[in-house]
Protein backbone atom coordinates (compact mmCIF):
# COMPACT_ATOMS: atom_id res chain seq x y z
CA UNK A 1 0.00 0.00 0.00
CA UNK A 2 1.31 3.49 -0.84
CA UNK A 3 2.18 5.83 2.00
CA UNK A 4 -0.34 8.27 0.56
CA UNK A 5 -3.19 5.81 0.17
CA UNK A 6 -6.46 7.52 0.98
CA UNK A 7 -8.32 6.30 4.03
CA UNK A 8 -12.08 6.30 4.39
CA UNK A 9 -11.96 9.46 6.46
CA UNK A 10 -9.73 12.54 6.37
CA UNK A 11 -6.77 12.28 8.69
CA UNK A 12 -6.63 14.44 11.79
CA UNK A 13 -4.08 17.24 11.93
CA UNK A 14 -1.74 15.16 14.09
CA UNK A 15 -2.05 12.25 11.67
CA UNK A 16 -1.32 14.54 8.73
CA UNK A 17 1.80 15.93 10.39
CA UNK A 18 3.03 12.43 11.26
CA UNK A 19 2.38 11.35 7.64
CA UNK A 20 4.31 14.36 6.34
CA UNK A 21 7.22 13.64 8.68
CA UNK A 22 7.34 10.02 7.51
CA UNK A 23 7.50 11.11 3.88
CA UNK A 24 9.88 14.03 4.23
CA UNK A 25 12.36 12.99 6.92
CA UNK A 26 14.29 10.33 4.97
CA UNK A 27 14.91 12.75 2.10
CA UNK A 28 15.69 15.57 4.52
CA UNK A 29 18.23 13.44 6.35
CA UNK A 30 19.83 12.42 3.06
CA UNK A 31 20.31 16.07 2.12
CA UNK A 32 21.84 16.97 5.49
CA UNK A 33 24.05 13.86 5.43
CA UNK A 34 25.48 15.14 2.14
CA UNK A 35 26.80 18.32 3.76
CA UNK A 36 30.47 18.65 4.73
CA UNK A 37 31.16 17.32 8.23
CA UNK A 38 31.04 20.50 10.37
CA UNK A 39 27.91 21.81 8.63
CA UNK A 40 26.28 18.39 8.88
CA UNK A 41 26.98 18.32 12.61
CA UNK A 42 25.36 21.70 13.31
CA UNK A 43 22.35 21.09 11.06
CA UNK A 44 21.69 17.61 12.42
CA UNK A 45 21.81 18.99 15.95
CA UNK A 46 19.39 21.78 15.00
CA UNK A 47 16.95 19.24 13.51
CA UNK A 48 17.09 17.26 16.77
CA UNK A 49 18.64 14.11 15.30
CA UNK A 50 21.74 14.05 17.49
CA UNK A 51 23.39 15.91 20.35
CA UNK A 52 26.39 18.23 20.12
CA UNK A 53 28.71 15.21 20.04
CA UNK A 54 26.84 13.50 17.23
CA UNK A 55 25.09 10.91 19.40
CA UNK A 56 21.55 9.99 18.29
CA UNK A 57 18.76 11.65 20.26
CA UNK A 58 14.99 11.79 20.16
CA UNK A 59 14.66 15.59 20.44
CA UNK A 60 11.63 17.49 19.14
CA UNK A 61 12.12 17.91 15.35
CA UNK A 62 9.40 20.53 14.96
CA UNK A 63 5.83 20.28 13.74
CA UNK A 64 6.43 19.87 9.95
CA UNK A 65 3.57 22.26 9.19
CA UNK A 66 5.14 23.74 6.07
CA UNK A 67 6.08 20.47 4.33
CA UNK A 68 2.66 19.10 5.27
CA UNK A 69 1.04 22.04 3.48
CA UNK A 70 3.24 21.39 0.44
CA UNK A 71 2.29 17.71 0.27
CA UNK A 72 -1.41 18.41 0.82
CA UNK A 73 -1.63 21.15 -1.81
CA UNK A 74 0.07 18.85 -4.31
CA UNK A 75 -2.70 16.32 -3.71
CA UNK A 76 -5.35 19.04 -3.68
CA UNK A 77 -4.62 19.92 -7.33
CA UNK A 78 -4.68 16.27 -8.38
CA UNK A 79 -1.01 15.33 -8.01
CA UNK A 80 0.75 12.89 -5.70
CA UNK A 81 2.41 13.64 -2.40
CA UNK A 82 5.43 11.50 -3.31
CA UNK A 83 6.18 13.66 -6.34
CA UNK A 84 6.17 16.74 -4.13
CA UNK A 85 8.62 15.39 -1.52
CA UNK A 86 11.72 17.16 -2.91
CA UNK A 87 9.83 20.45 -2.92
CA UNK A 88 8.55 19.84 0.61
CA UNK A 89 12.13 19.16 1.71
CA UNK A 90 13.24 22.43 0.10
CA UNK A 91 10.52 24.29 2.00
CA UNK A 92 11.60 22.71 5.29
CA UNK A 93 15.23 23.61 4.58
CA UNK A 94 14.31 27.25 3.95
CA UNK A 95 12.25 27.34 7.13
CA UNK A 96 15.15 26.00 9.19
CA UNK A 97 17.62 28.36 7.51
CA UNK A 98 15.42 31.16 8.83
CA UNK A 99 15.22 29.62 12.31
CA UNK A 100 19.00 29.25 12.63
CA UNK A 101 19.45 32.91 11.68
CA UNK A 102 16.48 34.07 13.76
CA UNK A 103 17.89 32.45 16.90
CA UNK A 104 21.17 34.32 16.37
CA UNK A 105 19.50 37.67 15.77
CA UNK A 106 17.18 37.29 18.76
CA UNK A 107 19.92 35.79 20.96
CA UNK A 108 17.50 32.99 21.88
CA UNK A 109 19.11 30.36 24.08
CA UNK A 110 16.51 27.61 23.64
CA UNK A 111 14.46 26.16 20.82
CA UNK A 112 12.36 22.99 21.00
CA UNK A 113 13.35 22.44 24.65
CA UNK A 114 17.12 22.38 24.03
CA UNK A 115 19.95 24.90 23.59
CA UNK A 116 19.95 26.68 20.23
CA UNK A 117 22.60 25.76 17.67
CA UNK A 118 24.45 29.08 17.93
CA UNK A 119 24.67 28.79 21.73
CA UNK A 120 26.28 25.36 21.36
CA UNK A 121 28.48 25.74 18.27
CA UNK A 122 28.94 29.51 17.93
CA UNK A 123 27.29 32.38 16.07
CA UNK A 124 29.32 32.15 12.88
CA UNK A 125 28.88 28.40 12.71
CA UNK A 126 25.09 28.65 13.03
CA UNK A 127 24.92 31.36 10.36
CA UNK A 128 26.97 29.26 7.95
CA UNK A 129 24.83 26.20 8.65
CA UNK A 130 21.72 28.22 7.84
CA UNK A 131 23.32 29.49 4.63
CA UNK A 132 24.10 25.90 3.64
CA UNK A 133 20.47 24.85 4.15
CA UNK A 134 19.27 27.68 1.90
CA UNK A 135 21.82 26.71 -0.77
CA UNK A 136 20.79 23.06 -0.86
CA UNK A 137 17.11 24.06 -0.92
CA UNK A 138 17.77 26.01 -4.12
CA UNK A 139 19.75 23.08 -5.51
CA UNK A 140 16.82 20.75 -4.91
CA UNK A 141 14.45 23.05 -6.77
CA UNK A 142 16.89 23.40 -9.66
CA UNK A 143 16.84 19.61 -10.08
CA UNK A 144 13.04 19.48 -10.43
CA UNK A 145 11.28 19.42 -13.81
CA UNK A 146 9.52 22.50 -15.15
CA UNK A 147 7.60 24.46 -14.00
CA UNK A 148 8.98 23.83 -10.50
CA UNK A 149 12.61 24.43 -11.47
CA UNK A 150 11.82 27.86 -12.94
CA UNK A 151 8.63 29.20 -11.40
CA UNK A 152 9.30 27.43 -8.12
CA UNK A 153 12.80 28.84 -7.82
CA UNK A 154 11.47 32.32 -8.58
CA UNK A 155 8.70 31.87 -6.00
CA UNK A 156 11.02 30.78 -3.24
CA UNK A 157 13.52 33.51 -4.07
CA UNK A 158 10.82 36.16 -3.77
CA UNK A 159 9.66 34.52 -0.55
CA UNK A 160 13.15 34.66 0.98
CA UNK A 161 13.47 38.37 0.17
CA UNK A 162 10.10 39.00 1.85
CA UNK A 163 11.12 36.88 4.81
CA UNK A 164 14.38 38.83 5.25
CA UNK A 165 12.59 42.17 4.90
CA UNK A 166 10.07 41.08 7.52
CA UNK A 167 12.83 40.02 9.89
CA UNK A 168 14.61 43.34 9.29
CA UNK A 169 11.44 45.22 10.24
CA UNK A 170 10.97 43.02 13.31
CA UNK A 171 14.42 43.98 14.56
CA UNK A 172 14.06 47.64 13.57
CA UNK A 173 10.78 47.94 15.47
CA UNK A 174 12.54 47.05 18.72
CA UNK A 175 14.32 50.43 18.51
CA UNK A 176 11.23 52.47 17.60
CA UNK A 177 8.45 53.91 19.76
CA UNK A 178 6.12 54.79 16.88
CA UNK A 179 5.30 51.45 15.24
CA UNK A 180 1.76 51.25 13.82
CA UNK A 181 -0.50 48.23 13.58
CA UNK A 182 -0.35 48.41 9.76
CA UNK A 183 3.46 48.26 9.90
CA UNK A 184 3.54 45.25 12.20
CA UNK A 185 0.96 43.49 10.02
CA UNK A 186 3.17 44.08 6.96
CA UNK A 187 6.12 42.69 8.93
CA UNK A 188 4.16 39.56 9.86
CA UNK A 189 3.07 39.08 6.24
CA UNK A 190 6.70 38.91 5.17
CA UNK A 191 8.26 37.18 8.15
CA UNK A 192 5.68 34.39 8.42
CA UNK A 193 3.02 34.62 5.72
CA UNK A 194 5.41 34.55 2.77
CA UNK A 195 6.84 31.10 3.54
CA UNK A 196 3.51 29.45 4.33
CA UNK A 197 2.15 30.89 1.10
CA UNK A 198 5.21 29.68 -0.79
CA UNK A 199 4.87 26.19 0.72
CA UNK A 200 1.32 25.96 -0.65
CA UNK A 201 2.20 27.44 -4.04
CA UNK A 202 5.16 25.11 -4.57
CA UNK A 203 3.01 22.14 -3.62
CA UNK A 204 0.47 23.14 -6.24
CA UNK A 205 3.18 23.47 -8.89
CA UNK A 206 4.72 20.11 -7.93
CA UNK A 207 1.26 18.53 -8.15
CA UNK A 208 0.75 19.76 -11.69
CA UNK A 209 -1.44 22.74 -10.85
CA UNK A 210 -1.51 25.87 -12.97
CA UNK A 211 0.39 29.01 -11.92
CA UNK A 212 -3.01 30.63 -11.30
CA UNK A 213 -3.98 27.82 -8.91
CA UNK A 214 -0.60 28.13 -7.22
CA UNK A 215 -1.21 31.84 -6.77
CA UNK A 216 -4.57 31.27 -5.10
CA UNK A 217 -3.09 28.67 -2.77
CA UNK A 218 -0.28 31.11 -2.02
CA UNK A 219 -3.00 33.52 -0.85
CA UNK A 220 -4.46 30.76 1.33
CA UNK A 221 -1.07 30.10 2.91
CA UNK A 222 -0.43 33.79 3.51
CA UNK A 223 -3.70 34.22 5.39
CA UNK A 224 -2.87 31.09 7.35
CA UNK A 225 0.57 32.55 8.07
CA UNK A 226 -1.00 35.67 9.52
CA UNK A 227 -3.13 33.53 11.84
CA UNK A 228 0.05 31.60 12.73
CA UNK A 229 1.86 34.82 13.65
CA UNK A 230 -0.96 36.09 15.85
CA UNK A 231 -0.91 32.81 17.75
CA UNK A 232 2.90 32.81 17.90
CA UNK A 233 2.90 36.31 19.38
CA UNK A 234 0.27 35.35 21.93
CA UNK A 235 2.39 32.35 22.94
CA UNK A 236 5.45 34.60 23.14
CA UNK A 237 3.75 36.45 25.99
CA UNK A 238 1.35 33.97 27.60
CA UNK A 239 2.65 30.59 26.45
CA UNK A 240 3.75 27.89 28.87
CA UNK A 241 7.55 27.44 28.56
CA UNK A 242 7.16 23.74 29.40
CA UNK A 243 5.06 23.42 26.23
CA UNK A 244 6.56 26.03 23.90
CA UNK A 245 10.20 25.23 24.66
CA UNK A 246 10.97 28.97 24.90
CA UNK A 247 11.60 31.15 27.97
CA UNK A 248 8.56 32.90 29.44
CA UNK A 249 8.17 36.57 28.44
CA UNK A 250 11.17 36.33 26.08
CA UNK A 251 9.55 38.69 23.54
CA UNK A 252 8.79 41.27 26.23
CA UNK A 253 12.30 41.08 27.66
CA UNK A 254 13.74 41.94 24.24
CA UNK A 255 11.24 44.73 23.71
CA UNK A 256 9.78 43.13 20.59
CA UNK A 257 6.94 44.99 18.90
CA UNK A 258 4.75 41.96 18.34
CA UNK A 259 1.15 42.24 17.18
CA UNK A 260 -0.43 42.29 20.68
CA UNK A 261 2.20 44.71 21.98
CA UNK A 262 1.67 47.22 19.17
CA UNK A 263 -2.11 46.87 19.47
CA UNK A 264 -1.82 47.69 23.18
CA UNK A 265 0.61 50.58 22.65
CA UNK A 266 -1.72 52.18 20.08
CA UNK A 267 -4.96 51.37 21.91
CA UNK A 268 -5.50 54.84 23.40
CA UNK A 269 -6.22 53.23 26.77
CA UNK A 270 -4.78 54.08 30.17
CA UNK A 271 -3.19 50.63 30.26
CA UNK A 272 -1.63 51.29 26.86
CA UNK A 273 -0.18 54.60 28.03
CA UNK A 274 1.26 52.97 31.13
CA UNK A 275 2.69 50.18 28.99
CA UNK A 276 4.38 52.72 26.68
CA UNK A 277 6.06 54.44 29.63
CA UNK A 278 7.49 51.14 30.82
CA UNK A 279 8.11 49.40 27.50
CA UNK A 280 10.27 52.11 25.98
CA UNK A 281 12.57 52.34 29.00
CA UNK A 282 16.02 51.08 28.02
CA UNK A 283 16.94 48.90 31.00
CA UNK A 284 16.89 45.25 32.05
CA UNK A 285 13.58 43.92 33.38
CA UNK A 286 12.99 41.27 36.00
CA UNK A 287 10.23 38.70 35.88
CA UNK A 288 7.93 40.76 38.11
CA UNK A 289 8.03 43.73 35.71
CA UNK A 290 7.68 41.47 32.69
CA UNK A 291 4.58 39.96 34.24
CA UNK A 292 3.23 43.46 34.82
CA UNK A 293 3.82 44.30 31.15
CA UNK A 294 1.84 41.23 30.11
CA UNK A 295 -0.99 42.28 32.42
CA UNK A 296 -1.04 45.79 30.91
CA UNK A 297 -1.18 44.37 27.38
CA UNK A 298 -4.17 42.28 28.39
CA UNK A 299 -5.82 45.20 30.21
CA UNK A 300 -5.49 47.28 27.04
CA UNK A 301 -7.60 44.67 25.24
CA UNK A 302 -4.77 43.48 23.01
CA UNK A 303 -4.93 39.82 24.00
CA UNK A 304 -8.62 39.62 23.11
CA UNK A 305 -7.99 41.62 19.93
CA UNK A 306 -5.18 39.31 18.79
CA UNK A 307 -7.30 36.22 19.41
CA UNK A 308 -10.09 37.73 17.33
CA UNK A 309 -7.72 38.73 14.53
CA UNK A 310 -6.24 35.22 14.43
CA UNK A 311 -9.75 33.80 14.05
CA UNK A 312 -10.55 36.30 11.28
CA UNK A 313 -7.35 35.44 9.37
CA UNK A 314 -8.17 31.76 9.68
CA UNK A 315 -11.69 32.41 8.38
CA UNK A 316 -10.25 34.23 5.35
CA UNK A 317 -7.91 31.31 4.68
CA UNK A 318 -10.73 28.80 4.93
CA UNK A 319 -12.82 30.89 2.52
CA UNK A 320 -10.07 30.68 -0.10
CA UNK A 321 -9.66 26.96 0.53
CA UNK A 322 -13.35 26.23 0.09
CA UNK A 323 -13.40 28.14 -3.19
CA UNK A 324 -10.25 26.58 -4.60
CA UNK A 325 -10.22 22.88 -3.64
CA UNK A 326 -12.93 20.63 -5.08
CA UNK A 327 -11.64 17.32 -3.71
CA UNK A 328 -13.15 17.02 -0.21
CA UNK A 329 -10.40 14.82 1.26
CA UNK A 330 -7.34 17.09 0.83
CA UNK A 331 -9.58 20.09 1.53
CA UNK A 332 -10.62 18.57 4.86
CA UNK A 333 -7.04 17.70 5.78
CA UNK A 334 -5.85 21.21 4.90
CA UNK A 335 -8.66 22.54 7.08
CA UNK A 336 -7.54 20.33 9.96
CA UNK A 337 -3.98 21.65 9.69
CA UNK A 338 -5.28 25.22 9.47
CA UNK A 339 -7.32 24.76 12.63
CA UNK A 340 -4.30 23.26 14.38
CA UNK A 341 -2.26 26.36 13.50
CA UNK A 342 -4.89 28.68 14.94
CA UNK A 343 -5.40 26.60 18.07
CA UNK A 344 -1.87 25.42 18.86
CA UNK A 345 -0.15 25.87 22.21
CA UNK A 346 3.46 25.67 21.00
Amino acid sequence: MSVTSVAERPRTADEVLAWARALVDPALRAVVDGLPGPLRRVCGYHFGWWDERGRATAADPGKAIRPALTLLTARAVGGSAEAAVPVAVAVELVHNFSLLHDDVMDADLTRRHRPTAWSVFGISQAILAGDALLAVANRLLAQEPAPVCDRGAEWIGTCCVELCAGQWSDMDFEQRADVSVSEVLAMAAGKTGALLGCACALGALAGGGTPAAAGRLDAFGRKLGLAFQYVDDLLGIWGDPAVTGKPVFADLERGKKSLPVVAALTSGTAAGARLAALYHADRPRGETELRSLAELIEAAGARTWACGQAAAALSDAVGILQTEIADPLPAAELLHVANLIAGRDR
